[in-house]
Formats: C-alpha cells, structure tokens, sequence
C-alpha cells in the first residue's frame, strides 16, 4: 500500500515541478514562493480550525490533533525553516535551469536519503535496491556531462550548486519526515506536521516579502500574475499529503518512498520537452531511462 501511495505522490510531484517551471520563466521569485505558502496554508487551515473548534473531521483521517503544544510545534517549525530554505533554492535553480536538467538532479535525492537512512535509522537495502541506486548515480554523472551542450557546466555553474543545495536540504528534510511522524519517534501526527508546517513557512515568507523583497522590486524582475501559481499548491498539498501517510504506514521505508517519489521526473522531462521545448533530448533521455531503470530496480527489491 505504501508503495503505491508513494507512486501517486511522485505524479502528483511531477505535475507541480512542471507547473512551477511555468510560472517562474521569467518571474519573481520570492512573491512566487510566498504565494505557494500561503495557497498551501489557506487549503489546511479549514482542517486545523475544524479540528480544534468541531467534531466533523473526529475519526477521519484529515484530523488535526487540536491544541497548541510547543514540545511539538518547535520541531515542525524546524522543519518549516529545513523546507523553505530547500525551496528557495530550488526556486531559483528552476527559473535559470532547464527543466530537463532539474528534474533527473532531484531524482537522485534519494541516494542522500538513503546514506542518511542507513546512519540514522539502520536500514539495509537488498542487491536489487543497491542497483537502483548506483543506476540513479550513474544518470547523475552522466547528466553533467549532458548538460555542457547548453553551456551548463555543473562544476562552475552557481545554479547547480543551488539545485544541489536544495536536493541536499530535502533529503534532510525527508529524514526529519521519518522521525516526526515513525511511532519509534517523536509520533507526531502528519496532519498536524503538514498543516503547521505551511502555517509557519507562510509567516516566514511574508516577513521575507516585507522586509526583503518589497523594498527592492523596482530593481529585480517584475511579479506577473499567472494562474499556473495558485495549482503549484494544490499539487504540491495533495502530493505532500499522500506522501506522508505512506510513511506513517507499517514497514515503509523513508529510503524506497523517497526514490519512488523522485520517478516525477518523468512527468517533469516531458513538460520540458513538450511545452517548453528544451534541447538535447536525446543524451537526456538516456540520463532519465537510467533513472527509470533504477526505479524498476527498487521496486522489485521491496517486493
């Protein structure tokens, strides 16, 4: 079940990545990403509010546990800073990357995880999963090289570094997820981690839009209004929330969920090559049927 449920979130994923290459071309990216929090926090809200003024949502699975306690909100506004300091630097590397190239990036988010899985929470992968992942490190090696046709070299460009930067962060956020929400954790429920967490970035957004970004916007790239911007949230919400109710289910491993996840990138690559009409698909796409293969590969390990 958790398998499946982690195949629907990375559709769910690719759809967001696709929208929010749209909507940055070309566009701001801080009022951006502050539209993406607050949509993300207007869409859970309700849920927060129902929980802790009726008993509508009792017994369903979009419960919040009500109150306010800061022995747990202080580690999911931990997480809120983890995440939005991996989106700002994944905003900005999707505005200046193809996204033919960030898709397979991100795709290898998964090998961090599951170096940190291992340290953290002593899993062990069998040979099929190991394939998978060197076939996953494989594409990454091979997507640089890829990537020097469109004058991208990944050793220089500060671009990738930031793309980097953000995989980085979101494996260590994807490792904070298994602790948060594993009962051998801190338990904390994933409705309370997913409706908090974007409460919180929101806030942080706004006093970045105030304080950083509003006195200064005659002199960046203007923000045009797109309607591909309100939908980054809703994919995103839906993809987060089938996310984390499959790694609150018995015997989900935080390693597999995460890689599954990163299979968006086929949605992603399309988008590039269809609608945005990117170059060099041909050596790209052997980077992303190594990507693909990999998938296949940790697949038939968690059978």
């Amino acid at each position: 079940m958790w398998l499946s449920l982690a195949f629907v979130s990375a559709i769910l994923l690719g759809l967001y990545d696709s929208l929010k290459k749209e909507s940055l071309d070309g566009n701001a990216v801080v009022p951006i990403l502050f539209l993406n929090t607050l949509f993300c926090t207007l869409i859970f809200l309700p849920f927060i509010l129902l929980s802790n003024f009726g008993t509508c949502l009792d017994g369903s699975i979009f419960k919040v546990s009500p109150g306010w306690n800061w022995d747990e909100q202080k580690w999911v506004i931990l997480k809120s800073v983890i995440v939005l300091s991996s989106w700002m630097l994944g905003y900005f590397a999707m505005k200046h990357l193809p996204l033919t190239i960030v898709g397979p990036v991100n795709a290898t988010r998964p090998v961090m995880v599951l170096v940190g899985a291992m340290l953290v929470f002593g899993e062990r992968l069998n040979a099929w999963q190991w394939a998978g992942v060197v076939l996953a490190a494989v594409s990454f090696v091979m997507l640089g090289r890829s990537s020097r046709k469109e004058g991208i070299d990944f050793k220089h460009d500060v671009w990738i570094y930031a793309l980097v930067g953000a995989a980085v962060l979101g494996a260590v956020s994807g490792l904070y997820d298994k602790y948060l929400m594993n009962p051998d954790g801190l338990g904390l429920d994933k409705m309370l981690v997913q409706g908090w967490y974007n409460l919180y970035q929101c806030v942080l957004m706004g006093i970045m839009m105030v304080f950083l970004w509003y006195p200064s916007r005659k002199h960046t790239t203007p923000f045009r209004w797109r309607w591909s911007i309100p939908f980054i949230s809703i994919f995103l919400s839906i993809a987060d929330f089938v996310y984390f109710y499959a790694l609150s289910l018995p015997g989900a491993m935080i390693s597999i969920v995460s890689m599954v996840r990163r299979s968006s990138v086929v949605v992603s690559f399309l988008f590039g090559a269809l609608v945005f009409r990117e170059k060099n698909l041909r050596s790209k796409t052997v980077d992303l049927l190594l990507v693909i293969l990999g998938m296949v590969f940790l697949y038939l390990g968690s059978r």
